[in-house]
């Protein structure tokens, strides 16, 4: 065998092996695939909304948003001093991935709506349920 035909002899078996390689099963990770997939849930219509004041100098304006499914979510806690959402606005959490540095990620979550450009960053301890804000996804 002369060296042209060694060397085609060798291409053909790396390629071979590469496509090989990429057909085979992968692993597939611990992560449930609809918690990736759903970013935006549905939270009802805009209802009221009450200011919270805060106690200490330095802590948070808040404000509790009642929706129509209060009997499901209770009210929704919010970092603002107002809010312009409009009786009967249909209102939406939208959790949005950070990823500031190559390990760390982390979820930010807003309360918006679709006729109102304006959006709040809903506070991680929702406040009138007592529970975390990350367990409604």
């Amino acid at each position: 065998m002369n060296f042209s035909k060694q060397c085609d002899m060798k291409r053909i078996l790396f390629f071979s092996l590469v496509i090989l390689s990429s057909c085979a099963p992968s692993k597939q990770t611990s992560v449930q695939e609809d918690s990736l997939v759903l970013t935006r849930k549905y939270v009802g219509n805009f209802v009221e909304y009450r200011q919270y004041i805060p106690e200490k100098i330095g802590d948070p304006y808040l404000i509790w948003i009642k929706t129509t499914m209060d009997s499901t979510y209770g009210k929704i806690s919010a970092y603002s001093e107002r809010c312009d959402f409009k009786k009967g606005d249909r209102l939406y959490i939208k959790r949005i991935q950070f990823s500031p540095g190559i390990v760390s990620t982390y979820y930010e979550y807003r309360i918006e709506s679709d006729d109102n450009p304006n959006f709040y960053r809903l506070s991680d301890y929702q406040h009138d349920r007592g529970n975390l804000i990350q367990t409604w996804f």
